[in-house]
């Protein structure tokens, strides 16, 4: 089996596999918080090297505040446990998306577990929280038209590689992007990233997208034919 060097996963279902249940929304941010704790350690094993996930976007801050605020108590719990799995795992672990409007708190522990696993290699796991591509890359617009500005920049030297680095997070493009819940679009993530990755949808609400769900998008994966715009002319030739 071919394994993605980085998997983007869009976490959605939550709310809904609650409500199916007849329960609270806040009882399938919970669930689908311990099932993330086991996937993320299987996809590691599995040899992916990066993790994308996208928990929370800027636009989740319409919902009610009960829910949002439900949502930010879980990160601070959920990062604090992340940060002892993973770090004794030599994982590192960043934050891609906008510090405005989060809580002194959930700041204070990003930084501090960003600084904690800097010089971890086995694997990278990105947490997406309050953030949107848009966002993204409309700050990166902003810190380039300063770096040129102040003259740390030639603007006929912007390049790909360039502008990677103006984002929140410089990581190799996402190779598998999953979406669960049933919905099919990309919703505001990773757009730069995403421009060639295989994208993998499916109807399983996250809750229940077990190691399983999980191997059957890795199978998937394996079995497309990646191109770039260009031919693969070994399997044109067969």
């Amino acid at each position: 089996m071919i394994v993605p060097n980085h998997v983007g996963i869009i976490v959605d279902g939550n709310g809904r596999w609650a409500t199916q249940k007849g329960k609270k929304r806040s009882e399938g941010h919970l669930a689908g918080s311990k099932n993330l704790d086991s996937l993320c350690q299987y996809i590691f094993d599995k040899g992916v090297k990066i993790l994308s996930l996208y928990v929370f976007s800027t636009e989740n801050f319409k919902r009610s505040d009960e829910e949002v605020n439900y949502l930010m108590d879980l990160f601070i719990k959920k990062f604090k446990n992340d940060f002892k799995i993973f770090n004794k795992k030599d994982i590192k672990i960043v934050f891609s998306g906008r510090r405005e409007p989060l809580r002194q708190e959930i700041l204070d522990i990003i930084d501090d577990i960003t600084y904690k696993t800097k010089d971890n290699k086995s694997g990278i796991l990105n947490f997406c929280l309050n953030y949107g591509s848009h966002a993204e890359i409309i700050d990166a617009v902003k810190k380039i038209n300063k770096d040129i500005i102040n003259n740390k920049l030639v603007i006929d030297e912007l390049n790909d590689d360039i502008f990677k680095n103006y984002l929140y997070n410089n990581l190799p493009d996402v190779d598998l992007l999953i979406r669960t819940g049933g919905e099919v679009r990309l919703s505001n993530f990773m757009l730069w990233q995403c421009a060639y990755a295989e994208l993998y949808f499916t109807d399983i609400l996250f809750p229940d997208f077990n190691e399983a769900e999980l191997e059957k998008a890795l199978d998937s994966y394996s079995k497309r034919d990646r191109r770039y715009g260009g031919i693969n002319y070994e399997k044109k030739s067969n």
